[in-house]
């Protein structure tokens, strides 16, 4: 008995809150390859992070949909799966879940899970309709139809009353019921005088060419598309489309860049010409919640040079012991530290401003964000309760959330809900900046680098390490005392380890 295909796709999942597009930086399976449920199928880049999609089901794939380096919408098809056996292949199903009458296997979205829960994954939300695009009606099934129900479909406007007449186009009169079915006879087509006029402005479109002010038919292309083109100044009227029914791609909007920024020969030898970078991603989330942060807290920063000698030597000394062995003790650890303690004694310092509710959040406790530079962009993950670490578990966080980072591995969940953040400019030899807020923050700290100057050390000049920090604060909650009162605790902190004894 020949056993039959059963062929399924898999939609792009919204694997954030509330994304509506990622790209497939690579795929993890090739076509002719067995898969199982859970199975990593390919890692996509969405505006928060890289994550692998799992296999919603065992089979063999039979299709890759895209190419790596696509940007996929939320819904759409990126793979095909054999769920059966040989034999004749139907038309794929498209589904983001499993057979109607296949039970989900444990652990699949929507399967089980141990203590009867519904198995999922961070941020997926199963896609459960699927929009479907009406096929596009070309100029002459639209004039045919002008003449069988006049006035009821005029161009890809699909509105309900003839388009308005341009201004060196022949004029629409107005027709009495009774003319709109008198044929007349334009370029071999009988039509109504409506649809006739139409005509003759499209002919003069055509031989004049678009101008300011013109209107005419919508260029065929999704919302997403429509704003990636507006963002790099593309005029989609001008693209044209590949994709299905003519619609316009990213594909086909990158070509448009492609073409209009490509060197150009200015007759000497010398070719001229530049680069546009698409703004996506990362890059594209963390761009916009700069620009919210800075124009919504008003920003204040206050900067504190310290002598952070005692702690390089202590760092020296606890580097050296067997038990952290294994571990990073870096500078930065003893900042983060200093951050936990100095909080505890301002905790107004800890908190958000709801907008919303008009009152003062003030967070029980400390996620400590940490500003990561990965070759996406900046990434600001943060360690949950940091406060309750001891110094070695604070090591080995830290250094688990930066592996994790420049790996590209940090997961959705792993980037909200911080309240505190520090930026360690120092990594990159600069002595300080001034730092924007975290989005939902009152405060973040930029750590400069570690550098031996001549400094006033028991009233004689002496070669010590010293270091300067900068404090941005989102002025509506925290005051000037508050603000320098914090940066004080920190500088004094890092200055003489052992104060943090009295905290």
């Amino acid at each position: 008995m020949t056993q039959t295909s059963t062929l399924r796709q898999f939609p792009l999942p919204d694997v954030g809150e509330g994304l509506t597009e990622g790209e497939i930086l690579q795929w993890l399976v090739a076509v002719g390859d067995t898969v199982t449920v859970n199975q990593p199928l390919c890692e996509i880049e969405t505006a928060k992070a890289a994550v692998e999609l799992p296999s919603p089901w065992a089979g063999t794939v039979t299709e890759l949909l895209h190419e790596a380096g696509t940007m996929v919408d939320v819904g759409t098809p990126i793979i095909t799966i054999d769920v059966g056996g040989g034999g004749a292949a139907p038309e794929p199903e498209t589904s983001a879940e499993p057979a109607a009458d296949a039970e989900p296997a444990d652990g699949l979205i929507g399967g089980s899970a141990p203590g009867g829960r519904t198995a999922v994954l961070v941020g997926y939300g199963p896609r459960t309709t699927e929009a479907r695009r009406r096929p596009r009606r070309s100029g002459a099934g639209a004039a045919a139809r002008a003449t069988e129900l006049p006035g009821a479909d005029y161009g890809s406007g699909g509105t309900d009353r003839p388009p308005p007449p341009s201004d060196d186009g022949p004029p629409l009169l107005a027709t009495a019921p009774d003319m709109r079915s008198k044929p007349v006879r334009h370029g071999g087509l009988e039509v109504g005088r409506q649809a006739e006029a139409a005509a003759r402005r499209e002919d003069a479109a055509t031989a004049q060419g678009a101008q300011p002010g013109r209107r005419g038919p919508r260029p065929l292309a999704k919302p997403p598309v429509r704003k990636y083109a507006k963002d790099l100044g593309v005029d989609l009227t001008t693209v044209t489309g590949s994709g299905t029914d003519g619609c316009i791609t990213r594909a086909d909007v990158d070509a448009a860049v492609a073409a209009r920024t490509a060197p150009a020969d200015t007759g000497e030898g010398v070719v001229t010409g530049g680069e546009r970078i698409p703004i996506k991603g990362v890059r594209k989330a963390t761009a916009a919640a700069m620009v919210a942060s800075a124009f919504t807290a008003p920003h204040v920063t206050e900067f504190l040079t310290v002598d952070v000698t005692r702690m390089m030597k202590l760092r020296a000394r606890l580097a050296a012991r067997p038990e952290l062995a294994d571990l990073k003790v870096s500078p930065l650890l003893f900042v983060a530290k200093a951050v936990l303690l100095a909080a505890k004694r301002h905790p107004m310092v800890n908190s958000s401003w709801d907008e919303a509710a008009q009152e003062i959040v003030v967070h029980g406790q400390v996620n400590l964000g940490i500003a990561a530079a990965t070759p996406r962009g900046l990434i600001v993950p943060n360690i949950k309760d940091a406060g309750r670490l001891t110094l070695p578990e604070l090591a080995a966080a830290l250094g688990e959330l930066t592996e994790t980072a420049r790996a590209g591995r940090t997961a959705p969940a792993d980037m909200s809900g911080g309240t505190l953040t520090i930026t360690n400019v120092g990594v990159f030899g600069v002595d300080t900046g001034t730092p924007i807020l975290n989005p939902g923050e009152s405060a973040i700290l930029a750590f400069g680098a570690v550098r031996e100057m001549p400094w006033v050390h028991k009233g004689k000049i002496r070669v010590r390490q010293v270091t300067q920090l900068a404090l941005s604060f989102d002025h509506r909650i925290v005051d000037g005392e508050l603000g320098s009162r914090f940066l004080a605790d920190v500088g004094a902190l890092l200055h003489d380890p052992g104060s943090a004894l009295a905290f």
